[in-house]
């Protein structure tokens, strides 16, 4: 098991909270792979990388966790975050919210370790989302931190001898 899962979930439907489609689709084009086309697609497979998107983190996720070394999380945020673009390790911590439908990593992970008394290595990348209207297009300032972004993800990729 020395695999590693790039997990983007948020609504592509609603603008830049579908960013993180739009960062797994540049690396699966930066590996060589076909790209794509929609969110209802599914992502090619690569020999030590394999791609992800969700709507939504749900419990059920914390056994698929399981098989992998490493996760890197990748979603929007809505500038509640000073920098626009930050990769951060995630730690197992379980988070209350006050919404039902909405699942963290560190909750997820924490799930992982009381379940299965282990988890994977992981990290978030976030990505500063400006708008959120009803649209699959990014804003163009969301779209212009893409190449920052994907980079973020090659360089953490590539420090761990992923690729």
């Amino acid at each position: 098991m020395n695999r590693t899962l790039l997990l983007g979930y948020g609504n592509p439907d609603r603008e830049d909270d579908g960013v993180a489609w739009h960062i797994l689709r540049a690396l699966t084009i930066k590996l060589g792979l076909p790209a794509p086309d929609s969110y209802e697609d599914e992502f090619p497979s690569h020999p030590a990388v394999d791609f992800a998107f969700f709507l939504q983190l749900t419990p059920e996720m914390a056994e698929d966790l399981l098989t992998y070394e490493r996760v890197c999380f990748v979603d929007a945020h809505t500038g509640n975050i000073p920098q626009e673009v930050r990769l951060l390790t995630v730690e197992s911590e379980f988070q209350r919210s006050p919404f039902t439908h909405h699942l963290t990593p560190q909750s997820l992970l924490a799930m992982c370790e009381q379940l299965y008394q282990r988890r994977p290595q992981a990290v978030l990348l976030s990505v500063r989302g400006y708008q959120f209207l009803f649209s699959r297009s990014l804003s163009p300032q969301t779209a212009a931190l893409l190449p920052g972004a994907v980079e973020e993800v090659w360089a953490w990729l590539n420090a761990r001898g992923t690729l």
